[in-house]
This record gives C-alpha cells, sequence and structure tokens, in this order.
C-alpha cells in the first residue's frame, strides 16, 4: 500500500514518530510516497528529519504556538490570537494539502497531528481515507486521567485533538501503558512509536545532567544554576533558530542545537534528564531508564507531566530547578512493564494496517463524508 504522511512540525515528537512509522511501512512491504510537514516562522525543520524521511517532504504554512516570553509559559491566547489573523495563509495550506493528497495518489493518509489536515476533510474531504496518530488522542479516551482543576484549558485541548482528526477513520492514541480499546470512538490504544536507534541503543550512567527545552527561554534558569553548581556537567539541546550547532557556556555547560543522533547519545550516557515534558522524549528516558524532571510550558504538556509521573517516570517542576532532580535521582526506579509494552510496537501498529482495499472503501464509505465531531 501507498502512504501519504502529514506531518505538525512543532517541537521534536511527531517528526520521530514519522520517521519511525516509516521505517516500519517499508519493513512491512508499503511505501511512503510523500510528506507534507507543516512550519512557521519561528521552528526550522531539524536536519535528522530530512536525513531519515526516503520520500520527498514539502512544506506549508500552519498553525503553532508562538515562542514563550519572559514569564516561560506559553500564552495560549495569544496564540490563538496570532493564528486566527493568518486565516487566509491557513486556506491556502488546506488547498495545498488537497492538491497533494490528490497528486500523490497514496492509499491511505496518515496524520500525526496536523490541525489543517483534519479541516481539509471536514471541509474539502478527498476521496481517500485517513489515519491518525498521536499520543494526544489518549486525552479523548473516555479513562484517561487528567491533572485536576484547569478544566476550560483541558476541553480546549481536547476540542483541538477532536479537529485533527475530523472524519478520521482510526485514532491511534499512542499511550504509555495498555488502555481498553474503545472501537466506537474509533480509539485504538498502541504503544509508543520509538525508533529503532532507541530501541537499540547501548545504555550507560554517566556524571552529567541531559536535557531538552523547547523554548529556549528556559536558558536563563539553567545557567543561573550552573552558576550556583559549576562543577555539574550538562548538555542541553534546543531548536533555538539560527542558534551555532553548539554554544559554549563554559567547559560544564553547553547548548546544542537539535541533532537527534547526537541526543540520543547524550541520553544514553546521562545521569538524568530535564524536558519541558514533551511525550517522546520522555519515552525515550523511561526506555532507557532515565530519572525525568518534567517543565510543562502548556496544558498538553501538563497532561503529559501527570500522565507520565503517574507511571513512574519522574518529577514535576514548575521551572528547571535541578536541584530537585538531582535530589530525586537516588529514589527512582524504573518501569518494569514499560520496556515491553513498547517492544510491542510494531505488532500493535502493523495489526491496525492490516486491512485491504475492500475494507478501505467500506471505511471511506463508512466515515469519509460525514462530519463527526463527537
Amino acid at each position: 500500500m501507498k502512504f501519504l504522511f502529514v506531518v505538525q512540525g512543532e517541537g521534536r515528537g511527531h517528526l520521530t514518530q514519522a520517521i519511525a512509522m516509516q521505517d516500519m511501512l517499508i519493513k512491512n512491504g508499503h511505501e511512503v510516497v510523500g510528506v507534507l510537514v507543516g512550519k512557521s516562522n519561528y521552528r526550522e525543520l531539524p536536519d535528522f528529519f530530512s536525513k531519515n524521511i526516503h520520500a520527498p517532504i514539502e512544506r506549508f504554512y500552519s498553525p503553532n504556538f508562538l515562542p514563550a516570553t519572559k514569564n516561560k509559559k506559553i500564552n495560549i491566547w495569544r496564540s490563538v490570537l496570532y493564528n486566527l489573523s493568518k486565516t487566509a495563509v491557513y486556506i491556502r495550506s488546506i488547498l495545498f494539502i488537497r492538491k497533494q493528497i490528490k497528486e500523490k495518489k497514496a492509499d491511505v493518509v496518515i496524520n500525526f497531528y496536523e490541525l489543517l489536515l483534519g479541516l481539509t476533510y471536514a471541509l474539502l474531504p478527498p476521496k481517500i481515507p485517513y489515519i491518525c496518530i498521536a499520543h494526544q488522542y489518549i486525552f479523548l479516551h473516555p479513562d484517561f486521567k487528567f491533572p485536576h482543576g484547569r478544566k476550560a484549558e483541558i476541553e480546549g485541548l481536547k476540542f483541538f485533538t477532536k479537529i485533527t482528526c475530523i472524519n478520521a477513520s482510526k485514532l491511534l492514541a499512542l499511550s504509555m501503558y495498555k488502555m481498553t480499546h474503545y472501537p466506537e470512538l474509533n480509539i485504538s490504544v498502541v504503544p509508543p512509536l520509538l525508533r529503532k536507534e532507541v530501541l537499540e541503543i547501548r545504555t550507560e550512567t554517566g556524571n552529567y545532567i541531559h536535557g531538552y527545552m523547547l523554548n529556549e527561554t528556559y536558558a536563563e534558569q539553567i545557567v543561573r544554576f550552573q552558576e550556583k553548581y559549576p562543577n555539574i556537567p550538562m548538555h542541553f539541546f534546543w531548536d533555538k533558530k539560527n542558534a551555532d550547532e553548539t554554544t559554549t557556556i563554559n567547559e560544564f555547560l553547553y547548548f546544542r542545537k537539535l541533532n537527534d543522533k547526537l541526543f540520543l547519545q547524550y541520553m544514553a550516557g546521562c545521569k538524568a534528564y530535564a524536558t519541558t515534558a514533551g511525550f517522546e522524549s520522555v519515552c525515550e528516558a523511561m526506555l532507557l531508564g532515565k530519572p525525568v524532571m518534567m517543565v510543562p510550558t502548556h496544558i498538553e504538556q501538563e497532561c503529559n507531566a501527570h500522565d507520565a509521573s503517574f507511571c513512574g517516570a519522574g518529577i514535576v517542576a514548575r521551572q528547571f530547578d535541578l536541584e530537585s532532580l538531582i535530589d530525586f535521582i537516588p529514589h527512582y526506579k524504573p518501569n518494569p512493564d514499560f520496556h515491553s509494552w513498547v517492544r510491542q510496537s510494531e505488532w500493535y501498529m502493523m495489526r491496525e494496517f492490516d486491512f485491504k482495499a475492500k475494507e478501505l472503501w467500506e471505511t471511506r464509505l463508512k466515515y469519509g463524508y460525514i462530519f463527526r465531531f463527537s
């Protein structure tokens, strides 16, 4: 079968998931005919993605969070207003996406949480079924436990997630643990989609702290901590636009431009990991047995952090208080069930993709032209 990917370009997680999905499909005799990736003026497409995707990549403008300001937290409403002002740009992107779907002649489109693909299938539905893959679809699962409070923001998150999957044939919800499938909601719960490099890498416990920041505004907190504890080596990665490959603060503190191979090497050898609570890298740390400190910047990451702490990944903090992470390290115990769950990912995924043309046609008839938003 031929697949077309549409990928939300914010952060690192959806990009690495697309690479892992590509490798699984090719291994099982399928083909990826193209990859469409959302872009904005504030993010660059990391080199590791271009080097590991074996299909033509096309870009289109897509809604994104605006970078955090000095208060470090992302302002959701500021981002909403900005994206509303770009409506005309996004309409052109929808027309571009629909044209690409038609021209690529794929059998199935896979959506990695791109809002505009959901709107494409709501407004101008192509005659090709699509499947959605992301951890955010677990937020639509009736049994998912959200953090207390923030009800309005949680409902907003769920609303956004529903838009990304309007008229989708299946929702594959990436989860840190097994949960009940809900066929009536089209939700299948599957393991995290981690690349083979993560599954194969050799781990050891080094003397440094590893980290990833989606927003470089957190860098000043890291610098202040390092001034207080000057002899603790730290290697942090960011996706700061126009940054050098390596920004050296001193012999113990480095900020590196996102390079996924190098990122995994430092993950495998660190003694602990600090992050802004993106799903993908937290799962990688859990698989490699690294204690994690999660500093969420918006409601989605707060849900990720709450869920990961429930699984024993580590601690949640309001800022990069690395002293708390160091205190937590002796008390960390890896989750014994997580490793085997992740190792079943390919089996679960290929089971979900094991349908023939007749079933695709029946799925398209059942869901493709019905505006489902429940």
